[in-house]
């Protein structure tokens, strides 16, 4: 899969997905600073799934209505060192294939996923 990892995703989890054979863009070293609707757009027009700790996003997606029709993936999960964070990614990102069009939300004991309008 192809995802865009927003400039909070730690280096840890973008080297395993990396390693699990992801396309990883990571904004951090290719675009630091760059604001959240910019962060949204690339992710559009690159045709990226968007990973963030950022709930700002689902503001964006919802309310502002911008265009995030690819997908986010929003981590609300305890992130005690970039190791636990790079584990419990890659195994959330491998349990599903349906991350594209809907806005999830990865929690400690579970998944909500929302379709995200066209």
């Amino acid at each position: 899969m192809r995802f865009l990892a927003n400039e909070n995703f730690p280096f840890d989890a973008v080297a395993a997905l990396r390693q699990n054979g992801h396309d990883v863009a990571w904004i951090r070293i290719e675009s630091p600073g760059i604001s959240d609707p910019e962060v949204l757009n690339r992710a559009q027009v690159e045709n990226r799934i968007l990973l963030t700790f950022d709930k700002d996003f689902g503001e964006l997606a919802f309310r502002s209505k911008l265009p995030a029709t690819i997908g986010i993936i929003l981590f609300r999960i305890k992130a005690p060192s970039g190791a636990a964070v790079a584990e419990k990614v890659s195994r959330v990102i491998a349990m599903r294939d349906d991350w594209h069009g809907h806005f999830s939300v990865i929690e400690e004991d579970k998944i909500r996923m929302r379709t995200l309008e066209k």
